[in-house]
């Protein structure tokens, strides 16, 4: 069977890891039709947009896409190719496992979390207003009338939406995960504290949804502490399933615990398509200098090839990019004991040594 699968390489150093992604997913002899399509800074010349409609309509038709990280200007510029392929296509899970690979330095071992994170809503979902706009006018004058809340002076304002429907899909999709991948814990993370509507909701949806999942413990845990708790005891976790923000922030420190964002695979799953993707970020430093570690984007090909029914060929996948980690002879300088190590390797050739482990170990 061959399945076609969209291929966007994404700009700064996406198009050479995902080079090194493409030959190895290949690799595994999954007969794999890449539609490949173009986004990011480097396509706005030519199409006037970042996110060209070819782009969206190659990922609808094919329902799997894998992409290369994309440059998001800070401050400025135009808004997150990421969100607007998440809001798009209604991703509405970003999963994002944070698995400790032996060989990758760490000052955690035996670690293997998964984050689940609400794509759609919370304040990505760009609800945002100028400073001094009239939409902020009147804002202000709502919040001293109804609430008695001051609003100081000068302020941007964005709106928090979190709603019933978005916070119990994201749920009830961890507890499906939890239940697939045999995981025994889900821990919902909030800010129920203090944010009593918006994060209220969201603890409180949690807690009618885990009831239809009496096999699956669960808990909830206020987001500051959380992030003291996985620092201190990450063992004690399984599956998080987090609203928008907090999800991108404690992904992130996750995946500090198993290495780094360059080990730190991720999908956006939808109802009708998936877009997988590493967590980490374009490197534009680096473009063109066949220096970045692939990893990230290989161990989301292994996501992608269990998403559409390949789990053997994941598997394999997965235990050759553990191999070469953990040998740690044929690997990018980050993964080095010292930086600075003239044995290091580049991209491709990391990509290479995974493919000949993957042969071998099927001989």
């Amino acid at each position: 069977m061959k399945y076609k699968i969209t291929l966007i390489p994404g700009d700064g150093t996406g198009p050479e890891i995902t080079r090194a992604m493409r030959k190895c997913a290949d690799a595994t002899g999954i007969k794999i039709e890449w539609g490949v399509v173009e986004a990011g800074s480097g396509v706005i010349e030519k199409y006037k947009t970042p996110l060209p409609r070819s782009v969206i309509e190659s990922i609808k038709k094919t329902k799997v896409a894998i992409k290369g990280p994309i440059t998001t200007p800070v401050g400025s510029g135009f808004r997150s190719v990421n969100v607007a392929l998440r809001q798009e296509l209604d991703l509405f899970a970003c999963v994002r496992p944070c698995k400790f690979y032996e060989g990758v330095r760490s000052s955690y071992q035996n670690v293997d979390l998964v984050v689940i994170r609400e794509n759609t809503e919370d304040l990505y979902a760009g609800v945002e207003f100028e400073a001094g706009s009239r939409e902020v006018k009147s804002i202000v004058e709502l919040a001293q009338k109804s609430l008695k809340k001051r609003i100081r002076e000068g302020s941007a304002i964005s709106i928090k939406p979190i709603s019933d429907h978005g916070s119990r899909r994201i749920v009830d999709f961890a507890f499906r995960y939890a239940k697939a991948n045999k995981r025994k814990k889900v821990t919902a993370v909030h800010k129920a504290n203090i944010m009593k509507h918006t994060d209220g909701l969201f603890l409180k949806v949690a807690r009618e949804v885990a009831k239809k999942y009496p096999e699956i413990e669960f808990e909830d845990r206020i987001v500051d502490n959380m992030c003291m708790q996985l620092v201190q005891k990450p063992e004690l976790y399984d599956c998080l399933v987090l609203p928008n923000l907090y999800g991108d922030i404690v992904s992130d420190l996750c995946a500090g615990l198993v290495g780094g964002l360059g080990v730190a695979p991720g999908a956006n799953i939808g109802d009708k398509v998936a877009v997988f993707e590493p967590t980490h970020g374009s490197a534009p430093k680096y473009k063109g200098k066949n220096l970045v570690n692939p990893t990230a984007i290989i161990l989301s090909a292994v996501l992608m090839l269990r998403h559409i029914g390949e789990a053997k060929a994941a598997d394999r996948l997965e235990l050759a990019v553990a191999g070469v980690l953990r040998e740690g002879k044929y690997v990018t300088y980050d993964l080095k004991k010292d930086r600075d190590d003239p044995s290091a390797v580049g991209t491709s050739e990391m990509a290479d040594a995974i493919i000949e482990k993957l042969r071998s170990d099927g001989r």
